[in-house]
């Protein structure tokens, strides 16, 4: 079977979604396919954070952003690492986006996560109270009979609970602050209405995917589900369509314009990891959509595309689950009471530093002392009964299946912690009363934690002076296996500030886009802030939509 349309979009993540909606809205025919029998991919799994900076729900916030602070940041927090061009184009195009989908799309509604600090905002043109949004919930039943094709998230709520960005960072105070036990309060009050209305809300990245999939209903687009990509049709050094499998069996779809590749990376691909990456690697530690095993990069190799960043991921340390996705350590590392302690039983790390920071130096440490992959993250039972922990309330017993799968270890002494973990005594004891000592100064001399706004940002108020530091004295005490997780990979084909696929010359391949985690990130080997995954990859899918619909308009005035 053969089908034909102006553009075609591999993967029905945000980037995805976002370049076919707004091909729609651009006046071109298109149509979407996914490999998958759900939409949404890692973005339905994932927090649903956005990060672009100054875009109009940042202004309405009056967020004190503009341009040049913009192009500061992001400049310090990249470097040279990748093209100044492309850089701009992420952030004069963001607001753009925004604007543009938020006038068409009824469903385009976000709010401002203030105080989510940018990851570095001690760089040049950082914000401490942060660029980051999110999607506010919406309402499952609109979506109808699609309700049940929308990807699930790793860690599944109860029926009606829909919690968002803010919730999460109150609610991992619910036995320390008064602002902790409100929201509880109010999440609860709010789900026993869901329930009574028979509301099905989702938050989260799943709200995000529900908005834009919702936007390309209305929009009248096309999206074919269970529709793996095969392969690339090249004519003349051109891209001008695809080969794919739809419902199993094979169909060509042509594209007089181009293809939009944005089918994720490779993270769940233990061949290519191994291939590209230094260093211990494991599927099972990664939260990605499992369809992700790089079949969009090695499509776009096979027409002659470069690749970049392939050594890196959007790493975070994780905790593995015996029988699920593992579990990605957001706000426990900030949280006072708990340190993280190599195969000696040192310290290497500012345990709270941004995610895929402290993952860059589990590498690195891995490297100096052979065996610190996993890692342990070492607290006691005042952490235990104060916060949070594996999505289990504080004081509660943590489950019986992280102790008999070896994964977390207890003892009532340090002394007999380190001989469950294999590392010297001394050294472990050593560790900790030098850690304690920072605890108590407020100071740690070490590795500066909590000296960042990002490292306070999920601390405890109600810690002074340091809301990040406090002593481990009182046993039992806990060692929880910690491993190198990440939320995708970071490293694809290499694009230019239009979005188009450049070759190992750096010569476009005509008729190729590719966004979000197919392409080499605009985030180098670092990470600007909450959604500097989701917020690049739909800016970048409108990019590559708009400079298509150029194409059609140089076409047409050439004819």
């Amino acid at each position: 079977m053969e089908f034909e349309f102006d553009v075609v979009v591999v993967g029905s993540g945000a980037a995805g979604m976002t370049a076919a909606l707004t091909a729609a809205y651009r006046g071109l025919s298109v149509t979407l396919i996914e490999k998958s029998r759900l939409f949404g991919g890692s973005t339905a799994r994932s927090g649903g954070g956005i990060w672009v900076p100054n875009n109009p729900v940042l202004q309405a916030a009056g967020v004190p952003d503009s341009p040049e602070l913009a192009r500061t940041y992001l400049k310090a927090v990249v470097g040279e690492r990748v093209p100044e061009a492309k850089q701009r184009a992420f952030l004069d195009h963001g607001p753009e986006m925004f604007r543009y989908l938020g006038a068409r799309s009824r469903y385009w509604d976000f709010a401002y996560d203030r105080g989510y600090s940018d990851y570095h905002p001690e760089f040049p043109g950082g914000l401490a109270q942060g660029r980051s949004i999110e999607p506010k919930p919406i309402d499952g039943r609109l979506l109808g009979g699609d309700l049940h094709k929308i990807n699930q998230p790793t860690m599944s709520a109860p029926k009606g609970i829909a919690i968002t960005v803010k919730d999460f960072h109150d609610l991992n105070m619910i036995a320390r602050t008064w602002t902790g036990k409100k929201t509880a309060l109010k999440v609860g009050a709010q789900t026993a209405l869901n329930l009574v209305k028979g509301a099905k809300p989702l938050s989260l990245g799943k709200a995000l995917a529900a908005r834009l999939w919702l936007s390309l209903r209305d929009a009248g687009v096309p999206v074919w589900l269970n529709t793996p990509l095969t392969e690339l049709i090249v004519e003349n050094g051109a891209v001008v369509g695809i080969h794919a499998e739809h419902e199993g069996r094979p169909v060509t779809i042509k594209a007089r314009r181009g293809v939009v590749l944005a089918a994720g990376g490779f993270e769940h691909n233990l061949e290519m990891r191994k291939q590209y990456i230094d260093g211990p690697q494991n599927t099972g530690w990664t939260v990605g959509a499992t369809e992700n095993v790089g079949e969009g990069i090695v499509a776009g190799q096979k027409a002659g595309a470069a690749v970049d960043l392939m050594d890196d991921a959007w790493w975070g340390p994780s905790v593995r689950n015996p029988d699920g996705p593992p579990f990605f350590m957001l706000a426990e590392r900030s949280q006072p009471g708990a340190i993280v302690v190599n195969a000696r039983g040192e310290r290497f790390v500012n345990e709270s530093a941004p995610y895929v920071n402290v993952v860059h130096t589990m590498y690195e440490e891995e490297k100096r002392v052979p065996g610190s992959i996993p890692a342990h993250f070492v607290f006691d039972q005042n952490f235990r009964d104060r916060y949070l922990f594996l999505g289990n309330f504080p004081k509660r017993p943590l489950p019986q299946k992280y102790f008999d799968a070896g994964i977390i270890k207890q003892a009532n002494t340090l002394a007999e912690l380190a001989d469950k973990l294999g590392v010297p005594a001394a050294t472990l004891a050593a560790t900790v009363e030098r850690f304690n000592g920072f605890a108590r100064t407020g100071r740690d001399e070490d590795f500066r934690r909590g000296d960042s706004a990002y490292d306070r940002y999920y601390g405890d108020p109600t810690v002074t002076p340091n809301p990040t530091l406090a002593p481990l004295e009182r046993g039992p005490f806990y060692a929880v296996e910690m491993v190198p997780g990440d939320l995708g990979t970071k490293g694809g084909l290499v694009t230019d500030e239009h979005a188009r696929v450049l070759d190992d010359q750096g010569a476009v391949i005509a008729g190729l886009y590719a966004a979000g985690n197919n392409s080499a990130a605009v985030m180098g080997n670092d990470y600007a802030g909450a959604g500097a995954t989701i917020g690049p990859a739909m800016v970048f899918g409108y990019i590559a939509a708009n400079h298509l619909a150029e194409l059609e308009t140089e076409a047409a005035q050439e004819n």
